[in-house]
């Protein structure tokens, strides 16, 4: 009889179990992976969306869909911009100063009228400088993520993508998080 119940209270243990990863920055921001996402040396890439979570992340996902729906953009596009910029964190702030999930400079976020320190303004601001940066560029993602990353006079000065370690990695990163995002809505 008590082999059965600790077989019972074993499994019932195993049962409520739950993974996670955390991911501690050179901030010290904690990011919490719970559900199933890829590892690359490059960061994670959520598989499905809401994988990084932090306070509010119900909330998040509607102010990121809410200012992509505003703007004109694809929610997966605003999404893979705020992953690569800061991994869906609020609030954070970047070594150069950028603020929020969509990592708006503060003299972005004046010029656009938004407050970077609120989720929504946030991605309403990053989502609406982005579709400046794609009208600008007629449409070419690969400048207007460019031109996100490293500014708008560094893809005019290079005639397009510049030779920057980092923006060649950014825009690569971005595309390559659409194309799986798109391989797997293809597969649903």
């Amino acid at each position: 009889m008590s082999a059965v119940i600790v077989v019972t209270a074993l499994t019932m243990a195993a049962q409520a179990a739950k993974a996670q990863v955390l991911e501690i920055s050179a901030d010290g921001a904690v990011t919490t992976y719970d559900r199933p996402s890829q590892f690359l040396s490059e960061g994670a890439t959520p598989l499905n969306r809401q994988t990084a979570t932090t306070s509010g992340a119900k909330s998040s996902v509607t102010a990121l869909t809410g200012a992509a729906d505003a703007v004109g953009l694809s929610a997966d596009l605003v999404e893979a911009v705020a992953w690569r910029e800061s991994r869906l964190r609020p609030r954070v702030v970047s070594s150069a100063g950028a603020v929020g999930e969509m990592q708006l400079m503060p003299g972005t976020a004046r010029a656009l009228g938004v407050d970077p320190y609120d989720t929504a303004q946030n991605y309403f601001g990053g989502a609406k400088y982005l579709n400046q940066m794609l009208q600008r560029y007629d449409g070419d993602i690969v400048r207007a993520l460019a031109a996100y990353n490293a500014g708008p006079g560094a893809v005019d000065r290079y005639g397009g993508l510049p030779p920057f370690k980092e923006t060649r990695a950014y825009v690569a990163a971005i595309m390559d998080w659409l194309s799986q995002r798109a391989e797997a809505d293809d597969g649903r």
